[in-house]
């Protein structure tokens, strides 16, 4: 089943990639941009239930998706591209084994733990 999972997060940062081509921004925006969405993990600094919401809010997909069609619709490519790379790097994560966090631990994923037992 994992392997299911994660060649189904593959496609969808395959997608995340057709996405970011159809934008008018250079590609290495797109390699710069990747990673910003881990910024979410600085609110593990205050504790982990903060660092579990902030980490969540930045790697859900639903938010990614609100934001690329409000930017598609009503407020511009920026916003569009913010969705776009939310979107990626959410898919990116998850293709790599990292989920959405549960508030006791940063290892305690949606998909099971993080690292060795």
């Amino acid at each position: 089943m994992k392997s299911i999972l994660k060649l189904e997060e593959f496609a969808q940062f395959a997608f995340g990639i057709v996405l970011f081509s159809q934008l008018d921004y250079p590609w290495w925006l797109f390699l710069a941009l990747l990673l910003t969405p881990d910024i979410g993990m600085l609110g593990y600094m205050v504790n982990t239930k903060v660092g579990a919401v902030t980490y969540n809010l930045f790697h859900h997909k639903g938010i990614a998706i609100v934001c690329m069609l409000a930017g598609y619709f009503y407020l511009g490519s920026i916003m569009t591209l913010i969705g776009v790379i939310l979107f990626a790097h959410s898919a990116f994560d998850r293709m790599l084994g990292y989920g959405l966090k549960y508030p006791d631990s940063f290892k305690n994923t949606h998909l099971g733990s993080i690292g060795k037992e």
